[in-house]
Parts: structure tokens; C-alpha cells; sequence
């Protein structure tokens, strides 16, 4: 299915505000409640919208220390790279990971308390996933620019 601009109107409402209602949707798309929310079903069935969350605050959680990680394997082959991908999915301070085309194979994005917490994640998580030959971590000085929003 091909987006129309209303589609996109919609989608950009609402990476920004996904807890609208659908009246306040629909007045601000400029369609009839009944019609936006069609539309908002179809663009959930067709996998446009894949999810509602809530976006925390890693500070206010306690999280501050943002890393990223980068890790080269031992190898490329397919049970290697599906064994690292399973363990490092069950690392619950791993966010977000990456198969990369570069110097890397995958690059990390973790949270933690602070370098201390960091040491612990490192020692127990990552020291252990299979395959690893080299791991380099750069610490996040300042968050500069951040958005879950893609462009529609």
C-alpha cells in the first residue's frame, strides 16, 4: 500500500504525540474521527505502526552512562553470528545492536549506572559472548541530538 499524504500527516502526529486521541488526531490531520481512525487500523495492519511505547528517561531511571560498543568476531560464519546474536539479545543493559558493514561486526548501544556499572556489564555479559576477538567501548560525553522519529 502506498502512503498518501493524509497517511503521512498521521504518522508524523504521531511518532510525536502516540498517546492523542483520536479525536485531537483527527482534527489536527483534518479528517472525521471515524475516517482517521480507519486509517490509523489500516497503517497498524500493514505494519506502518509497528508499536506504542513510553519513552523513559534513562537519567531519571538511573541510567545515565550511555556506551556503545564496537565488536569484531572470530568468524562470519552463520552459527557464529547467530550465537552471538542470541546471547547479546538476552543482555538486559544492551539496547539497541547492530550487524555492521565496516572495521566492526556489531556495534552496541548500552546504558549503565555509571563506568563502574559499566565494568560489572562488561565482566559478566560481554567478556562472555561467543566469538568475540576484539571489543572497543566509547563512552557518550553528552547526548547532542536524539529522535525516535523517522522522516515521513
Amino acid at each position: 500500500m502506498a502512503l498518501d499524504p493524509t497517511d503521512r500527516r498521521i504518522l508524523a502526529v504521531l511518532q510525536r504525540k502516540g498517546r492523542i486521541s483520536n479525536a485531537d488526531l483527527s482534527e489536527e490531520v483534518n479528517l472525521s474521527a471515524s475516517a482517521c481512525h480507519r486509517r490509523v487500523q489500516r497503517l497498524e495492519e500493514d505494519g506502518y505502526i509497528s508499536s506504542y511505547v513510553a519513552l523513559l528517561d534513562r537519567r531519571k531511571m538511573g541510567l545515565p552512562t550511555l556506551v556503545f560498543v564496537e565488536i569484531t568476531l572470530s568468524g562470519q560464519a552463520d552459527d557464529l553470528l547467530d550465537a552471538f546474536e542470541k546471547a547479546v539479545s538476552r543482555i538486559p543493559d544492551v539496547l539497541e545492536c547492530h550487524l555492521m558493514a565496516g572495521t566492526a561486526d556489531y556495534i552496541l548501544k548500552i546504558v549503565a549506572e555509571d563506568t563502574e556499572d559499566f565494568a560489572r556489564i562488561h565482566r559478566q555479559h560481554l567478556s562472555r559472548l561467543p566469538g568475540v576477538a576484539q571489543m572497543q567501548s566509547s563512552f557518550a560525553l553528552r547526548t547532542v541530538f536524539k529522535t525516535t522519529a523517522i522522516p515521513v
